[in-house]
């Protein structure tokens, strides 16, 4: 498609767009993106699913049967694959796709639409920092351009989803900026693998950071007891401690804040109610016709 060509009756680009198809095209030279990039994605490429061991398959099979339709299992399942792998790649996305007999172009949709299933490996650590309005002009701005100074290398800061240290090795930190992680009576907020840490400052961050890269557990403000990303992500495809005490200490905790209640309480204290429900409701209005 040259200059001066249209679509829809509006100019599209300037010069050469595009390179013709042929058997002897370059792929790689005709890219836009880089060489290593078009090879990956030209290259036929089978993966390999050995790090699915027989657990996993099993528990698989016991997500699968939870439902009266087996492709309903993919969110749990592709939870299943990162708790194995600390992210969802091409080979999580075959193993789905051949559990729940679900093409890959299929499962890879559902990985790239939530921002929950990463593509890259995380650390042992997903730090998430809540940017949306209220936390950003209570701080949560400034507590993510700081943990991304103080997390960096050579003067560059760490960037959305990149990870401070070696992928799931002990210590290391993926650095994500987060939309509203319902906590706005409590921002700014952050959390590490889905566990709130409440009221934060960019001083507060680095420390609690500082303390995960030593290899220490801080205790979430509410909520269980802070644990790994794998373990979080193998809770969160719904496998939890059989026995009760174990449930309780490890998964179980606090969940609601004193701030959160204040209103409930204050409306108890003083006797407020919320209008009932009329038995019929009301007949909507009626529209006139034109």
């Amino acid at each position: 498609m040259s200059t001066g060509a249209t679509y829809g009756g509006s100019s599209v680009g300037a010069g050469e767009t595009h390179v013709a198809a042929g058997p002897d095209v370059d792929v790689v030279a005709a890219s836009a993106v880089s060489p290593e990039e078009t090879e990956r994605l030209v290259t036929p490429a089978t993966p390999d699913l050995s790090v699915f061991g027989p657990d996993i398959v099993a528990k698989a099979g016991e997500l699968i049967a939870r439902y009266p339709e087996s492709r309903s299992a993919l969110l749990p399942m592709l939870h299943l694959v990162q708790s194995v792998e600390g992210h969802v790649s091409q080979a999580g996305i075959q193993f789905c796709a051949q559990q729940l007999s679900l093409s890959s172009a299929e499962v890879s949709a559902v990985v790239t639409f939530y921002t929950m299933y990463k593509r890259k490996p995380c650390g042992e650590h997903l730090v998430s920092v809540c940017t949306n309005t209220l936390c950003a002009v209570l701080g949560g701005d400034a507590i993510y351009q700081r943990l991304q100074e103080h997390l960096g290398e050579d003067g560059e800061p760490l960037k959305h989803e990149d990870t401070a240290g070696e992928p799931g090795t002990p210590g290391s930190i993926t650095l994500e900026h987060a939309e509203c992680l319902a906590a706005c009576d409590l921002g700014p907020v952050l959390q590490v693998n889905y566990e709130y840490y409440d009221n934060q400052t960019p001083e507060s961050a680095v420390a609690l950071v500082d303390a995960l890269r030593r290899g220490e557990r801080p205790a979430p403000t509410r909520g269980a007891p802070l644990t790994s990303l794998r373990d979080v992500e193998l809770q969160l495809a719904g496998f939890f401690p059989v026995d009760e005490e174990t449930y309780r200490s490890e998964v179980d905790g606090p969940s609601a804040a004193v701030e959160t209640l204040r209103g409930a309480r204050l409306a108890n204290e003083r006797g407020w109610t919320a209008p009932t429900m009329p038995e019929k409701a009301p007949a909507l209005p009626e529209v006139e016709k034109k």
